[in-house]
């Protein structure tokens, strides 16, 4: 994703930023528009829910309490997401049209399927539907569409989602590196700017505590995802992965519910917690 500079125009209907948000750059056809669940009928009212369009439904999985994203793409955003409201997951929704009224079935087909594969990539959040029959395009269009998916990247964190843009993991690895410990074993990590990522080769308890439901739950799905795997007597991790923060990490490295402020120490021993304190 480009670092280049832009300028963003971000309307607030509402004048909050937690509510109804309207969102355009500078020289660029599209046009995003994001709200809580609870006033999906007031952007089902605007005239970009009249259009074809990609939308996300952004929330968390019930079990485990993981991000979860839905994405989609209907020839009229509003119809489409009414029938999203059997889905309890999702508490916001964002949706992207264009201002020109030029995206096609085929366009929009072309960037569900691109936005799907950067989600799986990116792997910060599961992907409710994870497969996606895509369009081809010719080249030109292929190229025109690239770009509007560029630019949907650049504004997806802004408008309520950062679950496309890569883990910044080789930037914080370069800081003191955070330990959490249990039973002789260690796992090495530390904050990123969404969450808290531990790092590849730290370790973790085979066994998850009896009453830790969630987080058996949360484990098996990081083993289908080989991120963990067991290895002797305990589990390995395999890469490194972000989660949303650090007692979601500790809590999955000790086999149940952890309070990781104070489980993630500095080389000096000293708790997370209170090197947020010192700032």
């Amino acid at each position: 994703m480009s670092n280049e500079p832009i300028s963003i125009k971000l309307f607030l209907p509402k004048g909050s930023s937690d509510r109804l948000r309207v969102a355009e750059l500078s020289n660029w056809s599209g046009k995003a528009v994001a709200c809580s669940r609870e006033e999906l009928s007031e952007l089902c009212s605007r005239d970009e829910a009249r259009q074809p369009g990609v939308y996300f439904l952004v929330g968390n999985e019930p079990e485990t309490g993981e991000p979860m994203v839905y994405i989609g793409e209907a020839e009229e955003l509003g119809k489409r997401l009414k029938q999203h409201l059997g889905k309890e997951f999702w508490v916001q929704v964002i949706t992207f049209s264009s201002k020109d009224e030029n995206l096609t079935k085929a366009h929009i087909k072309y960037l569900e399927g691109k936005l799907i594969e950067v989600g799986q990539q990116t792997d910060r959040a599961i992907i409710a539907n994870n497969q996606s029959s895509g369009a081809k395009l010719p080249e030109s269009d292929q190229a025109e569409m690239d770009v509007f998916l560029s630019k949907m990247l650049r504004l997806l964190p802004v408008m309520g989602t950062n679950t496309f843009t890569p883990s910044a993991t080789e930037e914080v690895k370069a800081k003191d590196r955070l330990t959490c410990t249990i039973k002789g074993l260690a796992a090495y990590g530390q904050r990123t700017a969404s969450g808290f990522a531990v790092f590849k080769g730290s370790q973790a308890v085979l066994e998850h505590r009896l009453s830790a439901k969630r987080a058996k739950v949360y484990r098996e799905r990081l083993v289908e995802k080989g991120v963990l795997a067991p290895l002797d007597d305990h589990y390995v991790f395999l890469r490194d992965h972000e989660f949303t923060s650090p007692s979601i990490a500790a809590t999955v490295v000790r086999g149940g519910a952890t309070n990781g402020l104070s489980a993630w120490r500095d080389s000096k021993g000293i708790k997370l917690k209170e090197l947020d304190e010192k700032g």
